[in-house]
């Protein structure tokens, strides 16, 4: 008594009409109303496929487009190994259900594209339209025609039509009833979830600003012709270095900080032009960096190289009592000394 049988079956079998076959499978066809796929018999009984390229070949027309189908892809998700499954794909592609091409994408990147058609047969007689879409099908699923034109039939002479014999009365049996398919209930659709925001991580530090060109206390008009000669003159020492008006003008005062702050025309072309990159793309922008950050400080005046003054020093004294020396900037006495006549007092 424990253990459970399912009458499901039987009961639909209680309800096929007509004789039952003695052996063999019996079919019990239950109208599917959603979630189907039409398989054609070429592929469901292909004399020369295997049964695992049929099932692959079924699988795959049952996903939707889009879906992976890859070699790595079908071995997680059924038991068959890789060889399997890749023998498989080879048997249907070698019969025109399947087919691999290498897809060029953009940024260089290399794709493989599958299509599947379910009619190989019917593609290559070019009488059918194919339709490109998902495989699941609906209750009311989309028909595929042919267009073959049909001849119309000539005419022929109609012949005298005699009388047919009376015909013979047949037993009539009366009808099997027919009971109605089990209805399927419908699925009921689930609400999606709404999609929470895409939240970015924040960065680790914050980008600091940009620091501005340096710019010279007075720009007077010695200090700007000297800077447009100096940055006009840098292509004659890299040639990477040519520069537009616009550029030699927004360059100027940054050029102009360096000739105030007493730095040489030699410096500031060997540190404009020291190690560039290669290739370099942006020589203005480049040119801008190094103006900024390698900003020498103004040179020092002579009051501040001067040696610092030492302190005072306090001299020698000798003591009038007991003629030790102590440091002290008037004669007397010593500290020992001073301390003895005030216990005495």
């Amino acid at each position: 008594m424990d253990t459970l049988h399912d009458n499901a079956l039987a009961h639909a079998l209680a309800a096929i009409p007509g004789p039952v076959p003695p052996s063999g499978v019996i079919h019990v066809v239950i109208p599917h109303t959603s979630r189907f796929t039409v398989v054609g018999n070429h592929l469901a009984q292909h004399a020369e496929l295997s049964l695992v390229a049929i099932g692959v070949g079924v699988h795959i027309q049952s996903l939707p487009a889009g879906t992976e189908v890859g070699i790595k892809t079908l071995t997680a998700r059924f038991p068959e190994g890789e060889v399997k499954i890749a023998c498989a794909l080879r048997e249907l592609e070698a019969h025109g259900y399947l087919r691999r091409t290498r897809v060029r994408l953009t940024r260089g990147r290399v794709a493989t594209r599958t299509v599947f058609c379910n009619q190989p047969g019917a593609v290559l007689r070019g009488g059918v339209v194919p339709v490109v879409g998902p495989a699941m099908r609906s209750a009311a699923p989309t028909l595929v025609r042919e267009h073959i034109r049909v001849p119309e039939p000539e005419p022929t002479a109609v012949p005298e039509l005699t009388p047919a014999p009376e015909p013979t009365p047949v037993p009539v049996r009366e009808p099997v009833p027919v009971r109605e398919p089990i209805p399927v209930p419908k699925p009921v659709p689930v609400p999606e979830a709404p999609h929470a925001p895409v939240r970015l991580p924040s960065r680790t530090a914050p980008t600091q600003p940009r620091r501005p060109l340096p710019r010279p206390q007075a720009l007077t008009p010695e200090l700007r012709q000297a800077a447009s000669a100096l940055l006009a003159d840098l292509r004659r020492h890299a040639e990477e270095l040519v520069l537009s008006e616009q550029a030699v003008e927004e360059l100027v005062p940054g050029v102009a900080a360096w000739l105030e702050r007493d730095a040489t025309t030699d410096a500031i072309r060997r540190a404009l032009t020291a190690d560039l990159p290669k290739p370099l793309r942006h020589p203005a922008r480049l040119l801008r960096h190094r103006l900024t950050a390698l900003l020498p400080p103004p040179l020092p005046g002579v009051h501040d190289l001067a040696a610092p003054r030492r302190a005072p020093v306090t001299p020698f004294q000798t003591c009038d009592g007991c003629e030790r020396a102590f440091r002290s900037h008037d004669p007397g006495h010593c500290r020992d000394c001073r301390a003895q006549y005030w216990e005495a007092a």
